[in-house]
């Protein structure tokens, strides 16, 4: 498995304790109705870890329980189960069943269990735990999310102003694309694009920014690429918060070839950029691009190689920043 599938269960924690409200709408909406978000939430990590010492230690596993109120006025407690990225598991549904019975014996509250279900395989859908015996019945049936679906109602996603919506299409490209890193490198910047383009203030553009970064990882320098094309996608727009993205990328290190003076690192960000919107970056290019050290002419190229709508523009752009001969 490799480092970048294995880190799902971090950054879901992280979303669901800034988007929790946002979480339960997309993913629980009759749930999410049912609360009054207006009375907040707590979230009681400490109360979980006292009846299920095991939570949120099992391989991409993601426990949470909050404290919300109802809009009947009474108080309830909501257990989420996330399995990001997992297999099918045999024991989950007893897993489900186990905790929601020992919260209820210990803290003599009302539990809804609710499992998210981020694995791949379409066909396993556990939602209930039970049994019969001598006329006694046991039984938990519990709503489920499964983020394979989403994958179907993706126009929906892309349509919808629930900034938590990003997560979820990060999360299933991140999935979709592990094995390829120039399809993931193209669905990060589009991803990142079309957060961007929502019309978020700042503080939620990188709130949701730092969500997507994390989940859909990607080798250094093409890493890099997309970064420093997304910041020229900003700048040709005039987004209002483009310094403030500059410095969130020095942090990254997507402009470390112009902070450090490795000019190496924008000559590749060019080139691949070219790679990624055309298929292709032509020998003749590619040599007269990899001559340039000036980090002033390189940033403009790539700036070209974001807005050019062909190669053979992109040509004439090359040769007016850099006459032959």
């Amino acid at each position: 498995m490799s480092k970048r599938r294995a880190d799902y269960d971090s950054p879901w924690k992280e979303a669901l304790e800034c988007y929790f409200e946002q979480f339960m709408a997309l993913c629980f909406p009759e749930a999410h109705r049912q609360i009054d978000w207006t009375r907040g939430r707590e979230f009681l990590d400490k109360e979980l870890q006292q009846v299920a010492p095991d939570a949120a230690h099992g391989p991409m596993r993601v426990d949470k329980l909050a404290k919300v109120w109802l809009q009947s006025g009474d108080e309830a407690w909501v257990l989420i189960h996330v399995e990001v990225q997992g297999e099918a598991e045999a024991e989950f549904e007893e897993r489900m069943y186990l905790y929601n019975a020992r919260l209820y014996d210990r803290y003599r509250r009302r539990v809804a269990s609710l499992a998210v279900l981020g694995d791949e395989r379409p066909d396993w859908r556990p939602h209930r735990f039970g049994y019969d015996l001598c006329g006694c019945r046991v039984e938990l049936t519990f709503p489920t999310a499964k983020l394979w679906d989403f994958r179907a109602r993706w126009a929906e996603l892309e349509q919808c102003d629930n900034p938590f919506a990003l997560v979820l299409m990060a999360h299933l490209k991140a999935q979709e694309t592990r094995r390829d890193d120039q399809e993931r490198a193209r669905w990060k910047r589009a991803l990142i694009r079309d957060l961007v383009d929502r019309g978020y203030d700042e503080k939620e553009v990188f709130r949701v920014l730092r969500f997507v970064d994390w989940l859909v990882r990607l080798p250094d320098d093409l890493d890099r690429s997309v970064w420093q094309e997304v910041h020229d996608y900003m700048e040709v727009k005039k987004m209002p918060y483009v310094a403030s993205f500059e410095r969130f990328g020095f942090e990254r290190g997507f402009n470390d070839g112009m902070q450090q003076g490795a000019v190496k690192a924008v000559r590749d960000a060019v080139l691949e950029t070219l790679r990624l919107r055309f298929k292709r970056a032509p020998r003749a290019l590619t040599t007269r691009i990899r001559a340039l050290d000036d980090p002033a002419v390189l940033k403009e190229l790539h700036r070209q190689a974001v807005v050019t709508e062909s190669l053979e523009e992109f040509g004439r752009a090359l040769a007016s920043a850099v006459p032959e001969g």
